[in-house]
């Protein structure tokens, strides 16, 4: 890739990325998906299955079905059949990890796996145009409701009530309720994101810092030690990047703010040079807490930059986002085979280490967007 005009990434992301990764870890005769390859890209094979790798892959393949990848819907149907028959359990539970016969190995049911179940079906219903998939959404959020539940607000983290809390699935979950808006699924997702939302507002975001904490007790107080001091600049580029999406969807500014306060917070800190990647942890006062840098930072930062460009019209924000696009090229993407370095530690150092399938959500949805907003912004001059 020698430039980062739209169409040239647009290019690689149908030619190259995506219908590399459907050989590596698609196959009709293999159950799921394959979850992790070698950093040569061979798939690492395991009888081990995740709900959460099934439903991210599902969605994958579902995206790039609606950009034209060939073979993608089959691929993507694949995976919602496993998700459907063997993730979920005949009382309609859904395994953590299950064999690839269907057999429970961890058999709680997560509330950050079935966030992503169903943005899987949200995308699903979207790319096959059927409807049972937003059918079967409703079931799936039917039991959040009625068995994760919180009297303290928002969801448990599990069917075992594992502590601590995490603000992350919520997230995912507004993400996916967003999902099912567009897909036809109706107002009520709608609703249930502003819930959401201001869950968000009211019980996870600290005021005086503008910042996002990860980790709670049950009655959303900070987490004690460490883990209530954690800010993920990622999180914030996330959560901007939803925020102002949320404000498109549902017709007004309420949570531009919000938006406005995590952006803030995370480029205050993480580093303004282009040469910086985000680096995973900071505490409040914006000390550093963990250097390492993982590629999904890297990504929500190029989306929270695409949507600074796409509703605030800012012209930095514009400026830095091929700075960061060749950055990710350079430290993390291999343009030629579409795979990844999961993680630079503090020093500099890339991980050789195999490759975590889940990371193509975020990688394949960063690219997208930026994609989009390009065209966007070429299209008002």
């Amino acid at each position: 890739m020698q430039d980062f005009e739209a169409g040239t990434i647009e290019s690689w992301l149908t030619g190259t990325l995506l219908p590399g990764w459907l050989h590596r870890v698609w196959s009709a005769d293999r159950p799921g998906y394959v979850e992790m390859v070698s950093p040569d890209g061979l798939a690492l094979e395991s009888d081990a299955r995740s709900t959460l790798v099934t439903a991210r892959l599902a969605y994958v393949f579902s995206h790039a079905h609606l950009l034209g990848v060939p073979g993608t819907l089959d691929a993507a149907r694949h995976g919602m059949d496993f998700l459907w028959h063997g993730c979920r359990r005949p009382e309609g539970h859904f395994s953590h990890r299950c064999t690839a016969r269907g057999e429970p190995v961890d058999p709680k049911s997560d509330f950050y796996d079935l966030a992503f179940v169903l943005f899987a079906c949200g995308w699903f219903a979207r790319a096959s145009g059927e409807s049972v998939w937003l059918e079967r959404a409703e079931a799936v959020m039917g039991f959040i409701q009625t068995t994760l539940a919180h009297p303290e607000g928002g969801f448990a983290e599990d069917t075992l009530g594992s502590l601590p809390r995490r603000q992350n699935p919520h997230m995912h979950l507004l993400e996916a309720c967003h999902a099912l808006a567009e897909s036809g699924g109706g107002d009520r997702w709608l609703a249930r994101a502003e819930s959401l939302v201001r869950l968000m507002q009211e019980r996870m975001l600290d005021a005086g810092t503008g910042s996002l904490g990860e980790f709670f007790t049950e009655d959303w107080q900070p987490a004690a030690g460490r883990a209530g001091q954690i800010r993920e600049p990622g999180h914030h580029y996330e959560w901007t990047w939803l925020l102002h999406h949320h404000d498109r969807l549902t017709g007004d500014r309420k949570a531009r703010a919000a938006a406005l306060s995590l952006y803030s917070f995370a480029d205050r800190y993480h580093g303004r040079d282009p040469a910086h990647a985000v680096v995973n942890e900071i505490a409040p006062d914006g000390s550093l807490l963990d250097g390492a840098c993982l590629l999904w930072p890297q990504t929500e930062y190029l989306k929270a930059l695409a949507v600074r460009v796409e509703f605030e019209h800012d012209a930095e924000a514009a400026a830095r986002l091929d700075p960061h696009l060749a950055l990710v090229f350079t430290r993390f993407v291999d343009r030629g085979s579409g795979l990844w370095i999961n993680r630079i530690d503090a020093a500099g150092a890339p991980d050789r280490g195999a490759v975590p399938v889940r990371v193509l959500y975020h990688l394949l949805l960063a690219m997208v967007e930026v994609v989009r907003v390009k065209r966007l912004v070429a299209a008002r001059v």
